[in-house]
Protein backbone atom coordinates (compact mmCIF):
# COMPACT_ATOMS: atom_id res chain seq x y z
CA UNK A 1 0.00 0.00 0.00
CA UNK A 2 2.70 2.24 1.11
CA UNK A 3 4.57 1.96 -2.62
CA UNK A 4 1.20 2.58 -4.10
CA UNK A 5 0.43 5.85 -2.44
CA UNK A 6 4.22 6.40 -3.13
CA UNK A 7 3.61 5.43 -7.21
CA UNK A 8 0.44 7.91 -7.09
CA UNK A 9 2.28 10.97 -5.43
CA UNK A 10 4.93 10.40 -8.41
CA UNK A 11 2.68 10.20 -11.00
CA UNK A 12 0.73 13.62 -10.10
CA UNK A 13 3.25 15.17 -9.87
CA UNK A 14 4.63 13.71 -13.77
CA UNK A 15 0.70 14.75 -14.33
CA UNK A 16 1.06 18.16 -12.90
CA UNK A 17 4.59 19.77 -13.26
CA UNK A 18 4.47 20.22 -17.16
CA UNK A 19 1.49 21.86 -17.50
CA UNK A 20 3.22 24.27 -15.21
CA UNK A 21 5.10 25.51 -18.29
CA UNK A 22 2.17 25.04 -21.07
CA UNK A 23 1.93 27.83 -22.97
CA UNK A 24 -1.96 29.56 -23.14
CA UNK A 25 -3.98 29.15 -25.88
CA UNK A 26 -3.54 31.33 -28.41
CA UNK A 27 -6.57 30.54 -30.88
CA UNK A 28 -7.45 34.07 -32.69
CA UNK A 29 -10.64 35.87 -33.75
CA UNK A 30 -10.78 35.86 -37.58
CA UNK A 31 -13.98 37.81 -37.65
CA UNK A 32 -13.10 40.86 -40.00
CA UNK A 33 -15.53 44.12 -40.22
CA UNK A 34 -17.26 44.47 -43.53
CA UNK A 35 -19.28 47.93 -44.85
CA UNK A 36 -23.13 47.02 -44.65
CA UNK A 37 -23.54 47.30 -48.27
CA UNK A 38 -22.17 47.90 -51.84
CA UNK A 39 -22.54 51.30 -53.41
CA UNK A 40 -25.03 52.17 -50.67
CA UNK A 41 -27.31 49.35 -51.75
CA UNK A 42 -29.10 48.02 -49.11
CA UNK A 43 -31.06 45.45 -51.12
CA UNK A 44 -30.24 42.10 -49.37
CA UNK A 45 -31.09 40.03 -52.63
CA UNK A 46 -28.03 38.06 -53.55
CA UNK A 47 -27.75 36.70 -57.55
CA UNK A 48 -25.30 34.18 -56.10
CA UNK A 49 -28.57 31.02 -55.68
CA UNK A 50 -28.85 31.42 -59.08
CA UNK A 51 -27.33 27.80 -61.09
CA UNK A 52 -25.24 28.63 -63.94
CA UNK A 53 -27.94 26.66 -65.75
CA UNK A 54 -30.27 29.77 -64.69
CA UNK A 55 -28.04 32.45 -65.37
CA UNK A 56 -26.04 31.01 -68.81
CA UNK A 57 -29.06 30.81 -70.94
CA UNK A 58 -27.91 29.52 -73.72
CA UNK A 59 -28.18 25.86 -74.61
CA UNK A 60 -24.54 25.70 -76.13
CA UNK A 61 -22.76 27.19 -73.50
CA UNK A 62 -24.84 25.13 -70.82
CA UNK A 63 -24.23 22.21 -72.55
CA UNK A 64 -20.29 22.97 -73.23
CA UNK A 65 -20.18 24.09 -69.19
CA UNK A 66 -21.37 20.39 -68.95
CA UNK A 67 -18.48 19.11 -70.31
CA UNK A 68 -15.91 21.25 -68.62
CA UNK A 69 -17.19 20.18 -65.32
CA UNK A 70 -16.79 16.58 -66.38
CA UNK A 71 -13.97 16.44 -67.92
CA UNK A 72 -11.57 19.18 -66.71
CA UNK A 73 -8.00 17.96 -65.17
CA UNK A 74 -7.83 20.38 -62.83
CA UNK A 75 -11.92 19.53 -61.04
CA UNK A 76 -10.36 16.07 -61.46
CA UNK A 77 -7.50 16.65 -59.16
CA UNK A 78 -9.45 18.77 -57.35
CA UNK A 79 -11.65 15.66 -56.70
CA UNK A 80 -8.94 13.66 -55.60
CA UNK A 81 -7.32 16.23 -52.95
CA UNK A 82 -10.80 15.57 -51.33
CA UNK A 83 -10.31 11.73 -51.59
CA UNK A 84 -6.97 11.94 -49.83
CA UNK A 85 -8.15 14.80 -47.09
CA UNK A 86 -11.02 11.94 -46.21
CA UNK A 87 -8.31 9.12 -45.98
CA UNK A 88 -6.43 11.54 -43.29
CA UNK A 89 -9.71 11.48 -41.24
CA UNK A 90 -10.29 8.17 -41.45
CA UNK A 91 -6.38 7.86 -40.24
CA UNK A 92 -6.94 10.39 -37.21
CA UNK A 93 -10.41 8.65 -36.71
CA UNK A 94 -8.06 5.34 -35.88
CA UNK A 95 -5.79 7.19 -33.68
CA UNK A 96 -8.81 7.75 -31.20
CA UNK A 97 -9.36 3.88 -31.21
CA UNK A 98 -7.48 1.49 -29.35
CA UNK A 99 -5.06 -1.11 -31.75
CA UNK A 100 -5.63 -4.48 -31.20
CA UNK A 101 -3.29 -6.74 -33.79
CA UNK A 102 -3.77 -10.63 -33.57
CA UNK A 103 -0.45 -12.70 -33.89
CA UNK A 104 0.98 -15.97 -33.63
CA UNK A 105 4.69 -15.63 -31.89
CA UNK A 106 7.10 -18.97 -31.90
CA UNK A 107 10.17 -17.75 -30.20
CA UNK A 108 13.40 -19.33 -28.40
CA UNK A 109 15.19 -18.09 -25.66
CA UNK A 110 17.89 -19.06 -23.19
CA UNK A 111 19.28 -16.80 -20.72
CA UNK A 112 22.94 -16.63 -19.21
CA UNK A 113 23.55 -19.24 -16.54
CA UNK A 114 24.91 -16.60 -14.01
CA UNK A 115 21.66 -14.35 -14.28
CA UNK A 116 18.33 -14.57 -12.20
CA UNK A 117 16.22 -16.24 -15.20
CA UNK A 118 19.36 -18.85 -15.91
CA UNK A 119 20.48 -19.53 -12.85
CA UNK A 120 16.53 -20.42 -11.11
CA UNK A 121 15.76 -22.04 -14.37
CA UNK A 122 18.59 -24.38 -13.29
CA UNK A 123 16.59 -26.07 -10.88
CA UNK A 124 13.32 -25.33 -11.58
CA UNK A 125 10.40 -28.07 -12.84
CA UNK A 126 8.93 -27.06 -16.09
CA UNK A 127 6.55 -29.97 -15.60
CA UNK A 128 6.79 -32.42 -12.82
CA UNK A 129 10.08 -34.76 -13.03
CA UNK A 130 11.20 -32.13 -15.90
CA UNK A 131 13.80 -29.27 -15.70
CA UNK A 132 13.07 -25.80 -17.80
CA UNK A 133 15.29 -26.49 -20.56
CA UNK A 134 18.16 -24.22 -21.46
CA UNK A 135 17.21 -23.69 -24.41
CA UNK A 136 13.80 -22.43 -24.13
CA UNK A 137 10.80 -22.53 -26.95
CA UNK A 138 7.90 -20.50 -26.56
CA UNK A 139 5.03 -20.36 -28.95
CA UNK A 140 2.38 -17.79 -28.23
CA UNK A 141 -0.92 -17.00 -30.21
CA UNK A 142 -3.58 -14.09 -29.29
CA UNK A 143 -4.10 -10.94 -29.11
CA UNK A 144 -2.41 -7.28 -28.30
CA UNK A 145 -3.90 -3.91 -27.69
CA UNK A 146 -2.32 -0.51 -27.14
CA UNK A 147 -5.03 2.57 -26.62
CA UNK A 148 -3.67 6.20 -25.72
CA UNK A 149 -6.60 7.72 -23.50
CA UNK A 150 -6.64 11.27 -25.03
CA UNK A 151 -7.46 12.92 -22.50
CA UNK A 152 -6.39 16.38 -22.86
CA UNK A 153 -7.89 16.45 -26.44
CA UNK A 154 -4.65 16.08 -28.73
CA UNK A 155 -5.53 12.95 -30.90
CA UNK A 156 -9.26 14.65 -30.84
CA UNK A 157 -8.04 17.88 -32.07
CA UNK A 158 -5.89 16.23 -34.83
CA UNK A 159 -9.24 14.35 -35.73
CA UNK A 160 -11.11 17.95 -36.42
CA UNK A 161 -8.10 19.80 -38.36
CA UNK A 162 -8.40 16.69 -40.89
CA UNK A 163 -11.88 17.33 -40.93
CA UNK A 164 -12.02 21.18 -41.60
CA UNK A 165 -9.56 20.36 -44.12
CA UNK A 166 -11.37 17.53 -46.26
CA UNK A 167 -14.37 20.27 -45.88
CA UNK A 168 -11.56 23.09 -47.51
CA UNK A 169 -10.86 20.48 -49.52
CA UNK A 170 -14.14 20.50 -50.61
CA UNK A 171 -14.65 24.51 -50.93
CA UNK A 172 -11.54 24.40 -53.03
CA UNK A 173 -13.08 22.08 -55.71
CA UNK A 174 -16.00 24.32 -55.79
CA UNK A 175 -13.93 27.65 -56.17
CA UNK A 176 -11.82 25.85 -59.02
CA UNK A 177 -15.49 25.07 -60.72
CA UNK A 178 -16.85 28.69 -60.26
CA UNK A 179 -13.27 30.01 -61.79
CA UNK A 180 -13.74 27.57 -64.69
CA UNK A 181 -17.01 28.02 -65.85
CA UNK A 182 -16.06 32.09 -65.58
CA UNK A 183 -13.18 31.44 -67.37
CA UNK A 184 -14.74 29.11 -70.02
CA UNK A 185 -17.80 31.33 -70.56
CA UNK A 186 -15.69 34.49 -70.83
CA UNK A 187 -14.07 32.21 -73.83
CA UNK A 188 -17.51 31.83 -74.99
CA UNK A 189 -18.24 35.52 -75.42
CA UNK A 190 -14.74 36.30 -76.72
CA UNK A 191 -15.66 33.52 -79.64
CA UNK A 192 -18.84 34.59 -80.52
CA UNK A 193 -17.66 38.07 -80.24
CA UNK A 194 -14.84 37.80 -82.81
CA UNK A 195 -16.96 35.77 -84.92
CA UNK A 196 -18.95 38.76 -85.01
CA UNK A 197 -15.61 40.66 -86.28
CA UNK A 198 -14.81 38.44 -88.64
CA UNK A 199 -18.72 39.20 -90.27
CA UNK A 200 -18.27 42.61 -90.38
CA UNK A 201 -15.06 42.77 -91.78
CA UNK A 202 -16.18 40.69 -94.63
CA UNK A 203 -19.53 42.98 -95.06
CA UNK A 204 -16.85 45.93 -94.78
CA UNK A 205 -13.88 43.97 -97.02
CA UNK A 206 -17.21 43.78 -99.72
CA UNK A 207 -17.39 47.28 -99.60
CA UNK A 208 -14.12 48.24 -99.71
CA UNK A 209 -14.04 46.25 -102.86
CA UNK A 210 -16.99 47.94 -104.60
CA UNK A 211 -15.24 51.42 -103.54
CA UNK A 212 -11.96 50.41 -105.72
CA UNK A 213 -14.29 49.60 -108.56
CA UNK A 214 -15.56 53.18 -108.25
CA UNK A 215 -11.98 54.70 -108.18
CA UNK A 216 -10.93 52.71 -110.40
CA UNK A 217 -13.54 54.18 -112.56
CA UNK A 218 -12.68 57.71 -111.85
CA UNK A 219 -9.35 57.33 -112.67
CA UNK A 220 -10.15 56.50 -116.18
CA UNK A 221 -12.03 59.37 -116.62
CA UNK A 222 -9.25 61.13 -114.98
CA UNK A 223 -11.24 62.36 -112.16
CA UNK A 224 -8.46 61.15 -109.58
CA UNK A 225 -5.33 59.59 -109.83
CA UNK A 226 -3.11 56.31 -109.14
CA UNK A 227 -2.14 57.55 -105.79
CA UNK A 228 -5.89 57.33 -104.88
CA UNK A 229 -6.55 53.54 -105.88
CA UNK A 230 -3.36 52.25 -104.39
CA UNK A 231 -4.41 53.96 -101.15
CA UNK A 232 -7.88 52.14 -101.34
CA UNK A 233 -6.49 48.90 -102.12
CA UNK A 234 -3.67 49.37 -99.55
CA UNK A 235 -6.36 49.88 -96.83
CA UNK A 236 -8.10 46.61 -98.39
CA UNK A 237 -4.82 44.80 -98.02
CA UNK A 238 -5.08 46.07 -94.09
CA UNK A 239 -8.58 45.11 -93.99
CA UNK A 240 -7.72 40.96 -95.49
CA UNK A 241 -4.79 41.32 -93.01
CA UNK A 242 -7.23 41.87 -89.76
CA UNK A 243 -9.23 38.96 -90.96
CA UNK A 244 -6.58 36.52 -90.87
CA UNK A 245 -5.26 37.74 -87.34
CA UNK A 246 -8.92 37.41 -86.38
CA UNK A 247 -9.39 34.23 -87.51
CA UNK A 248 -6.26 32.83 -85.91
CA UNK A 249 -7.52 34.65 -82.54
CA UNK A 250 -10.55 32.36 -82.72
CA UNK A 251 -8.49 29.41 -83.38
CA UNK A 252 -6.31 30.77 -79.64
CA UNK A 253 -9.70 30.61 -77.79
CA UNK A 254 -11.21 27.50 -79.37
CA UNK A 255 -8.16 25.57 -78.50
CA UNK A 256 -8.23 27.33 -74.92
CA UNK A 257 -12.18 26.37 -74.62
CA UNK A 258 -11.30 22.77 -75.31
CA UNK A 259 -7.93 22.27 -73.16
CA UNK A 260 -10.71 23.43 -70.18
CA UNK A 261 -12.69 20.96 -71.95
CA UNK A 262 -9.97 18.29 -71.47
CA UNK A 263 -10.20 17.72 -74.91
CA UNK A 264 -8.18 17.48 -78.33
CA UNK A 265 -8.86 20.75 -81.38
CA UNK A 266 -12.09 20.51 -82.46
CA UNK A 267 -14.20 23.09 -83.55
CA UNK A 268 -16.59 25.17 -80.66
CA UNK A 269 -20.13 25.07 -81.46
CA UNK A 270 -21.57 28.46 -80.31
CA UNK A 271 -24.44 30.77 -80.74
CA UNK A 272 -23.72 33.16 -84.47
CA UNK A 273 -26.43 35.91 -82.79
CA UNK A 274 -23.93 37.84 -80.70
CA UNK A 275 -26.44 41.06 -80.03
CA UNK A 276 -29.65 39.17 -80.34
CA UNK A 277 -30.18 39.96 -76.49
CA UNK A 278 -30.21 43.24 -76.34
CA UNK A 279 -30.24 43.51 -72.54
CA UNK A 280 -27.14 41.17 -70.18
CA UNK A 281 -28.64 39.40 -67.18
CA UNK A 282 -29.26 41.24 -64.38
CA UNK A 283 -27.26 40.35 -61.30
CA UNK A 284 -27.95 41.49 -57.92
CA UNK A 285 -24.90 41.66 -55.51
CA UNK A 286 -26.71 41.89 -52.21
CA UNK A 287 -24.71 42.72 -48.73
CA UNK A 288 -21.24 42.15 -48.37
CA UNK A 289 -21.73 39.62 -45.96
CA UNK A 290 -23.75 37.83 -47.93
CA UNK A 291 -19.98 36.78 -49.35
CA UNK A 292 -19.06 34.90 -46.38
CA UNK A 293 -21.36 32.57 -47.11
CA UNK A 294 -21.59 32.15 -50.88
CA UNK A 295 -17.97 32.44 -51.97
CA UNK A 296 -16.07 29.08 -51.55
CA UNK A 297 -12.86 30.38 -51.69
CA UNK A 298 -13.94 32.52 -48.21
CA UNK A 299 -15.13 29.57 -47.15
CA UNK A 300 -12.15 27.54 -47.93
CA UNK A 301 -9.69 30.20 -46.87
CA UNK A 302 -11.99 29.67 -42.97
CA UNK A 303 -11.92 26.48 -43.14
CA UNK A 304 -7.98 26.16 -43.42
CA UNK A 305 -7.92 28.45 -40.64
CA UNK A 306 -10.56 26.79 -38.24
CA UNK A 307 -7.87 23.50 -39.45
CA UNK A 308 -4.60 25.57 -37.66
CA UNK A 309 -6.64 26.57 -34.69
CA UNK A 310 -7.44 22.58 -34.12
CA UNK A 311 -3.53 21.72 -35.01
CA UNK A 312 -2.67 24.00 -32.76
CA UNK A 313 -4.49 23.07 -29.71
CA UNK A 314 -3.19 19.32 -30.51
CA UNK A 315 0.03 20.81 -30.36
CA UNK A 316 -0.39 22.61 -26.93
CA UNK A 317 -1.77 19.19 -25.75
CA UNK A 318 1.25 17.74 -26.38
CA UNK A 319 2.57 19.37 -23.41
CA UNK A 320 0.48 17.11 -20.86
CA UNK A 321 1.43 13.84 -19.80
CA UNK A 322 0.02 11.32 -22.45
CA UNK A 323 -2.05 8.30 -20.43
CA UNK A 324 -1.34 4.92 -22.06
CA UNK A 325 -3.28 1.36 -21.84
CA UNK A 326 -1.56 -1.61 -23.12
CA UNK A 327 -3.05 -5.02 -23.13
CA UNK A 328 -3.01 -8.46 -24.09
CA UNK A 329 -4.64 -12.25 -24.09
CA UNK A 330 -4.06 -15.31 -25.42
CA UNK A 331 -2.24 -18.72 -25.27
CA UNK A 332 1.15 -19.55 -24.24
CA UNK A 333 3.13 -22.67 -23.91
CA UNK A 334 6.69 -23.97 -24.33
CA UNK A 335 5.81 -26.54 -26.33
CA UNK A 336 3.09 -26.37 -29.39
CA UNK A 337 1.42 -29.65 -28.56
CA UNK A 338 0.79 -28.07 -25.05
CA UNK A 339 -1.01 -24.29 -26.41
CA UNK A 340 -4.83 -25.38 -26.07
CA UNK A 341 -4.14 -26.86 -22.79
CA UNK A 342 -6.92 -24.55 -20.40
CA UNK A 343 -6.45 -23.13 -18.31
CA UNK A 344 -2.74 -23.63 -18.10
CA UNK A 345 -1.68 -21.99 -21.31
CA UNK A 346 -3.96 -18.90 -20.95
CA UNK A 347 -1.58 -15.98 -20.95
CA UNK A 348 -3.06 -12.22 -20.26
CA UNK A 349 -1.60 -8.62 -19.18
CA UNK A 350 -2.49 -5.60 -18.43
CA UNK A 351 0.27 -2.17 -18.32
CA UNK A 352 -1.05 1.54 -17.92
CA UNK A 353 1.18 3.89 -18.37
CA UNK A 354 1.49 7.50 -17.93
CA UNK A 355 4.40 9.54 -19.45
CA UNK A 356 5.30 13.00 -20.21
CA UNK A 357 8.05 15.25 -21.11
CA UNK A 358 10.11 16.52 -18.72
CA UNK A 359 14.03 17.78 -19.51
CA UNK A 360 14.16 18.06 -23.57
CA UNK A 361 10.58 19.71 -24.78
CA UNK A 362 12.10 21.35 -27.63
CA UNK A 363 10.55 19.24 -30.11
CA UNK A 364 7.47 19.86 -28.36
CA UNK A 365 7.90 23.27 -28.39
CA UNK A 366 8.71 23.86 -32.02
CA UNK A 367 6.01 21.72 -32.95
CA UNK A 368 3.80 24.71 -30.90
CA UNK A 369 5.21 27.06 -32.68
CA UNK A 370 5.05 26.25 -35.90
CA UNK A 371 1.73 25.44 -35.29
CA UNK A 372 1.03 28.97 -34.13
CA UNK A 373 3.19 30.46 -37.22
CA UNK A 374 0.35 28.69 -39.34
CA UNK A 375 -2.66 30.09 -37.46
CA UNK A 376 -1.54 33.32 -37.63
CA UNK A 377 -0.92 32.83 -41.51
CA UNK A 378 -3.97 31.18 -42.67
CA UNK A 379 -5.60 34.29 -40.44
CA UNK A 380 -4.17 36.70 -43.12
CA UNK A 381 -4.92 34.85 -45.82
CA UNK A 382 -8.80 34.37 -44.23
CA UNK A 383 -8.81 38.13 -44.01
CA UNK A 384 -6.78 38.91 -47.67
CA UNK A 385 -9.43 36.46 -48.90
CA UNK A 386 -12.46 38.51 -47.88
CA UNK A 387 -10.60 41.95 -48.59
CA UNK A 388 -10.40 41.24 -52.39
CA UNK A 389 -13.65 39.30 -52.46
CA UNK A 390 -15.29 42.76 -51.61
CA UNK A 391 -12.98 45.21 -53.77
CA UNK A 392 -14.01 42.19 -56.94
CA UNK A 393 -17.53 42.92 -56.28
CA UNK A 394 -17.07 46.79 -56.06
CA UNK A 395 -15.26 47.22 -59.09
CA UNK A 396 -17.43 44.93 -61.33
CA UNK A 397 -20.08 46.90 -60.25
CA UNK A 398 -19.11 49.94 -60.66
CA UNK A 399 -17.18 49.07 -64.60
CA UNK A 400 -21.08 47.02 -65.11
CA UNK A 401 -22.13 51.15 -64.69
CA UNK A 402 -19.76 52.56 -66.53
CA UNK A 403 -19.82 50.31 -69.74
CA UNK A 404 -23.07 50.83 -70.06
CA UNK A 405 -22.67 54.33 -70.55
CA UNK A 406 -19.59 53.70 -72.99
CA UNK A 407 -21.82 51.41 -75.18
CA UNK A 408 -24.56 53.98 -75.48
CA UNK A 409 -22.12 56.56 -76.50
CA UNK A 410 -20.57 53.80 -78.98
CA UNK A 411 -23.23 52.82 -80.67
CA UNK A 412 -23.87 56.37 -81.41
CA UNK A 413 -20.64 56.54 -82.31
CA UNK A 414 -20.87 53.86 -84.63
CA UNK A 415 -24.41 54.95 -86.27
CA UNK A 416 -22.61 58.51 -87.13
CA UNK A 417 -19.74 56.58 -88.90
CA UNK A 418 -21.71 54.18 -90.45
CA UNK A 419 -23.69 56.85 -92.37
CA UNK A 420 -20.53 59.13 -92.99
CA UNK A 421 -19.62 56.32 -95.02
CA UNK A 422 -22.34 56.79 -97.89
CA UNK A 423 -22.21 60.69 -97.26
CA UNK A 424 -18.75 60.70 -97.94
CA UNK A 425 -19.19 58.27 -101.00
CA UNK A 426 -21.72 60.79 -102.52
CA UNK A 427 -19.22 63.90 -102.03
CA UNK A 428 -16.60 61.73 -103.49
CA UNK A 429 -18.15 60.62 -106.96
CA UNK A 430 -19.43 64.63 -106.76
CA UNK A 431 -16.12 65.86 -106.48
CA UNK A 432 -16.40 67.60 -103.32
CA UNK A 433 -14.78 65.44 -101.30
CA UNK A 434 -11.30 63.94 -101.98
CA UNK A 435 -9.94 60.27 -101.50
CA UNK A 436 -8.33 61.10 -98.02
CA UNK A 437 -11.85 61.84 -96.56
CA UNK A 438 -13.20 58.98 -97.91
CA UNK A 439 -10.47 56.64 -96.68
CA UNK A 440 -10.19 58.24 -93.09
CA UNK A 441 -14.18 57.83 -92.94
CA UNK A 442 -14.07 53.82 -93.93
CA UNK A 443 -11.51 53.93 -91.59
CA UNK A 444 -12.82 55.57 -88.35
CA UNK A 445 -16.13 53.46 -89.30
CA UNK A 446 -14.24 50.51 -88.89
CA UNK A 447 -12.85 51.54 -85.81
CA UNK A 448 -15.84 52.54 -84.30
CA UNK A 449 -17.19 48.87 -84.83
CA UNK A 450 -14.65 47.00 -83.75
CA UNK A 451 -14.92 49.05 -80.29
CA UNK A 452 -18.59 48.67 -80.12
CA UNK A 453 -18.16 44.86 -80.59
CA UNK A 454 -15.59 45.36 -77.84
CA UNK A 455 -17.69 47.16 -75.36
CA UNK A 456 -20.47 44.35 -75.84
CA UNK A 457 -18.25 41.67 -75.13
CA UNK A 458 -16.84 43.52 -72.11
CA UNK A 459 -19.76 44.09 -70.67
CA UNK A 460 -20.81 40.12 -71.03
CA UNK A 461 -17.73 39.58 -69.68
CA UNK A 462 -18.12 41.97 -66.39
CA UNK A 463 -21.67 40.25 -65.74
CA UNK A 464 -19.86 36.67 -65.88
CA UNK A 465 -16.90 38.22 -63.43
CA UNK A 466 -19.94 39.86 -60.94
CA UNK A 467 -21.41 36.54 -60.87
CA UNK A 468 -18.16 35.00 -60.01
CA UNK A 469 -17.29 37.46 -57.71
CA UNK A 470 -20.73 37.08 -55.47
CA UNK A 471 -20.28 32.99 -55.41
CA UNK A 472 -22.13 31.92 -58.29
CA UNK A 473 -21.25 29.70 -60.80
CA UNK A 474 -20.43 26.10 -58.52
CA UNK A 475 -23.65 25.11 -57.89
Amino acid sequence: MKQLIIFSILAIGLGTMPACRVPADTTVNHQLPLPVSFNQDTDTVNSAGLTRKLFYTSPLLDALLDTVIANNYDLLIAAQRIEAARAMVLQTRGLLAPQVNAGVVPSLRKFGLYTMDGAGNKTTDIEPGKVVPENLPDFYMGLQTSWEVDIWGKLKNKKKAALARVLASVEGKHYIQTSLVAETAGAYYELMAADQVLRMLDETILLQEQAIGTVRILKENAKVNELAVQQFEAQLLGMKTMRLETQQLVVAIENQINFLAGRLPRPVVRDSSFFANPSLPLIKAGIPTALLRNRPDIRQAEWELAATKADLRSARAAYFPSFTLNAGIGLQAYRASLLFTFPESVAYSLIAGLAGPVLNRRQIEAEFARSSAQQKEALYKYQQTVTRSFLEVDQELKKILNLDQVFTLKAKEKDILSSSITVSGDLFRTGRANYLEVLITRQNALRSNMELINTRKNQYLAVISLYKAIGGGWN
